[in-house]
């Protein structure tokens, strides 16, 4: 609970059997926590096991891929705010009351891993991903005249129940660049929003996505096109 608000976390799990209970715990166990969802999206066998072990509800989407899985976790959460996360161990659940502080003031908070001397000793986040994330960023930034941003793929973010209902009928993208597009959607509908740096710490397992180089690649330029995409739409009124 914060100031009277319920709060709910939202997980979407694929290859996080290993973590998820550790990391579903350690949010609870902040205190501020209410309500942690979690959608089993195609996840590796033994996930529901351990989810059912913690006090998380669970939810299954079988429709494959990181925005379909959050899309049904935001769908299924009752809370007044709502924070996004991986239940991955990369985030550090305490890091919830910066972005509850914030909430105070904003309608989104969206965290950043990008700051040097919050990155852990082997967190995947080097030179390229790091940079990239960054670019594209930046990208939304200028084109849009926004506030500060450095990070276009952080999970981990904020969004009270209003705004969240405000924009999602308008939901289009159900693979990995969900992010990137629920940030345009905030941006472009005038919700007010802040971004604040986030501990990032090395992940339980591999990523299906940022584990491989190529893949990563690909995915940095679908988020380009998305934002370029958005940018078009908005000049031309569609």
């Amino acid at each position: 609970m914060w100031k009277d608000q319920k709060v709910s976390v939202v997980f979407s799990t694929y290859n996080e059997k290993e973590s998820i209970k550790e990391s579903v715990n350690e949010f609870f166990d902040t205190g501020y926590v209410d309500e942690i969802i979690v959608v089993n999206n195609n996840a590796a066998e033994g996930t529901d096991e351990e989810v059912k072990k913690t006090k998380a509800k669970l939810f299954h989407e079988k429709k494959q891929g990181y925005g379909h899985g959050y899309q049904r976790a935001l769908k299924e959460a009752t809370g007044d705010i709502i924070i996004m996360s991986e239940p991955d161990g990369t985030f550090v659940a305490n890091d919830v009351l910066k972005l509850l502080a914030y909430s105070d003031d904003f309608d989104a908070v969206f965290g950043t891993r990008t700051s040097s001397s919050l990155i852990g000793h082997g967190a995947n986040m080097g030179l390229f991903l790091k940079y990239g994330n960054f670019f594209v960023a930046k990208l939304m930034e200028i084109l849009f005249n926004t506030t500060q941003l450095t990070d276009a793929g952080c999970t981990m973010r904020l969004v009270k129940r209003k705004d969240y209902e405000m924009i999602k009928d308008k939901f289009t993208v159900g693979k990995s660049h969900f992010g990137p597009e629920m940030m345009l959607l905030i941006i472009i509908n005038k919700i007010r929003f802040i971004e604040v740096p986030l501990n990032y710490r090395k992940r339980i397992g591999e990523s299906s996505v940022t584990g491989s180089f190529w893949k990563a690649f690909k995915l940095g330029w679908i988020m380009v096109g998305l934002v370029l995409r958005y940018r078009l739409k908005s000049w031309f009124g569609k």
